[in-house]
């Protein structure tokens, strides 16, 4: 199977299909506070005219933090979302009443709730329905801030289950990340920003480079 490649934080549908053309897998929507965040309003424009557009179309993954799952549930059915990422400090249970596959991002902080999300993706392995996502721990950050994750800590993970490695990636470090870590997939929003916003170039340039790698 080959790697999986989420780009993260697009707020403009030309960079959803900038993203799309080149070749990513994933297409991430924040709506958690950040300088990336969507309101649903605006997501639901951006999904619409999306799919109204031409192929292909990757799937698209909503990003909460800390929200009740019933909003989650909710948001998701009424974009017709692919995934869930859950980036805060959601406990494992939430895994049962949301009703689509979940990207859980930890941070390998030693927390119990990550240990019960890490339990929880050791016992899911097989269905696929929680897959990790290793960004770096950052206190006071829930992603995006540009900062490295544990590489060895994530290629012990990767080993045992499917896991996407996002903190810090580059066009420039995808490639050594992968070799280093030989995730199921990589995650990137900042490293693909210039002054704030996303940039075409090093879209395409990200998504050629993790290609490349495999």
């Amino acid at each position: 199977m080959s790697m999986l490649i989420k780009i993260c934080g697009l707020r403009t549908q030309e960079h959803m299909r900038v993203a799309a053309l080149a070749g990513a897998d994933m297409l991430g929507l924040v709506f958690a506070p950040s300088r990336r965040q969507v309101s649903i309003g605006e997501a639901a424009q951006l999904v619409a005219a999306f799919r109204a557009g031409p192929p292909p179309y990757p799937h698209l993954v909503g990003l909460f933090v800390n929200r009740e799952p019933a909003f989650i549930q909710e948001v998701a059915d009424h974009l017709d979302l692919d995934l869930v990422q859950l980036s805060g400090t959601e406990p494992a249970s939430d895994a049962t009443t949301i009703k689509r596959p979940i990207l859980k991002t930890v941070r390998l902080d030693g927390s119990t709730d990550e240990a019960a999300w890490l339990e929880l993706a050791d016992r899911e392995a097989e269905r696929g329905s929680v897959t990790l996502l290793i960004d770096a721990h950052v206190p006071g950050h829930y992603g995006g801030t540009g900062t490295l994750a544990n590489w060895s800590q994530a290629r012990e993970l990767a080993a045992r289950v499917p896991t996407f490695l996002a903190g810090g990636l580059t066009p420039a470090n995808v490639a050594a990340a992968i070799a280093a870590v030989q995730p199921h997939g990589v995650d990137v929003s900042s490293g693909v920003e210039t002054d704030g916003g996303k940039d075409s170039a090093k879209i395409e340039a990200f998504i050629a480079a993790a290609r490349a790698s495999q």
